[in-house]
């Protein structure tokens, strides 16, 4: 929910546990306690979405989570985030964008032991697109800012109780090419279509494809997305695409608000949630509602991996 900075720190104050996401400069001020944080100013709130320099989205997590650590993780010990993360419970991972890190996970994750095997989510955190600056988390702990560094609060469930991560995407794979890349990463200078060596920027410049539209993978089921950033000399993403995976340009979509609305219908009882930079722009959410989707509008989503332009939320039962 979205809170000012006064009662921010009193919920601080009080030993909640949180996660809070605003500007850098508010979330500065708040004192140490049981909290974690990650820069932005966008947010979906109980009025709609909104771009605040002034408050600070706060989700407190339910006295049935049990905070049992908060820890840091550099490019050398990302891959200890599966094996510190408890067996029932949910692990809040947060990345500042752009970063080594940021890059590591994203190509790395879907390689980490036992990384599917544990409830591991969270947000890239991100900044102000007027000014492009920089994006950090904070260790609620110590106080301390990091903008090269993961912060993660790992947490336990009551015995009796179980999460469960989902993901809500409003697109699919189009019925068009097939496209691969010989490696994986978050630019790309050439691809292969249906099987055929090109020129990737010249190839989306010659078939005149939208860029709102992201490249559709099938994860084992799972539908994930690789949005772009920008077209040049080379193609650069928000998320790596990778080597022997098959993509397709996603299906267009002729009403991105209408799409995204019949997504979130839904009602559920959330504990966590965060959107997409690139819905909140595409689908011109700025005073849209969204029920009760509620959370942070980040550079990227974390579902065991890195996702683009999705919803994800926690809910436990």
């Amino acid at each position: 929910m979205l809170k000012d900075l006064q009662t921010t720190v009193a919920l601080i104050e009080e030993g909640k546990n949180l996660l809070c996401a605003g500007d850098t400069d508010l979330l500065k001020q708040l004192p140490k306690g049981n909290w974690i944080g990650g820069s932005t100013p966008y947010f979906m709130g109980q009025e709609g979405g909104k771009k605040s320099f002034d408050k600070i989205f706060v989700t407190e997590l339910p006295n049935l989570v049990t905070l049992d650590s908060i820890k840091l993780y550099d490019t050398n010990s990302l891959n200890n985030i599966p094996s510190d993360s408890k067996e029932n419970g949910i692990s809040f991972l947060l990345i500042p964008a752009f970063s080594d890190i940021h890059k590591e996970y994203a190509e790395k994750a879907p390689e980490m032991e036992g990384l599917f095997e544990k409830n591991i989510v969270g947000w890239i955190s991100g900044f102000d697109l007027e000014t492009q600056s920089v994006a950090s988390v904070f260790n609620g702990i110590t106080g301390e800012e990091y903008k090269d560094k993961a912060v993660v609060m790992h947490t336990s469930l009551d015995s009796d109780k179980t999460a469960e991560i989902k993901i809500k995407n409003i697109f699919e794979q189009g019925d068009g090419d097939t496209i691969t890349f010989s490696k994986s990463g978050f630019t790309c200078k050439t691809c292969f279509v249906n099987g055929k060596e090109m020129d990737f920027a010249q190839y989306i410049k010659d078939n005149n494809i939208s860029t709102k539209l992201p490249l559709v993978a099938d994860f084992f089921g799972a539908t994930v997305n690789a949005s772009f950033m920008s077209i040049e000399d080379e193609v650069k993403l928000y998320a790596p695409v990778f080597d022997a995976i098959d993509y397709k340009i996603a299906k267009p979509i002729n009403n991105y608000m209408e799409e995204f609305s019949k997504i979130v219908s839904q009602d559920e009882n959330i504990v966590f949630c965060c959107n997409c930079i690139l819905n909140y722009l595409y689908g011109k959410l700025e005073n849209k509602k969204t029920g009760s989707f509620t959370g942070p509008i980040t550079f990227g989503e974390i579902a065991y991996q890195l996702l683009n332009q999705t919803l994800v939320y926690v809910t436990i039962k």
